[in-house]
């Protein structure tokens, strides 16, 4: 091979790779191919584990918060996000099957203390 062949770097092929990707990105959403759906059924909210505790043992988990927050929904345990409270989902195990919850009741008040002295 003689010197004055043109030879392509390792470096210029990556970057050209990551150039092609990035256009092909750019194009396919300026030409409306790429689809943002605003519909919020039937999308996961979130991957969620179960750790089970038992008195007197520690476990770990993370210091931050998770930007999350649990209702009870109709009987059933919900997770919302912070940010969008109206997108909740319920939480179901591994079968589709929702897990309930128990919301605290409500305790009404008893003649003695409504006034009427």
């Amino acid at each position: 091979m003689s010197e004055k062949e043109a030879r392509f770097t390792v470096r210029n092929l990556i970057a050209t790779a990551i150039g092609t990707a990035i256009a092909t990105v750019v194009v396919l959403e300026v030409s409306g191919r790429i689809d943002h759906s605003n519909n919020k059924d039937n999308v996961p909210v979130g991957e969620f584990q179960a750790i089970h505790v038992t008195p007197g043992d520690e476990f770990r988990m993370s210091p931050k918060s998770s930007e999350l927050h649990a209702v009870c929904e109709q009987g059933y345990l919900a997770i919302a996000a912070d940010v969008d409270p109206d997108f909740r989902g319920i939480v179901v195990d591994y079968k589709n099957r929702g897990v309930r919850c128990k919301r605290a009741p409500t305790q009404e008040p008893s003649e003695d203390t409504a006034g009427n002295e």
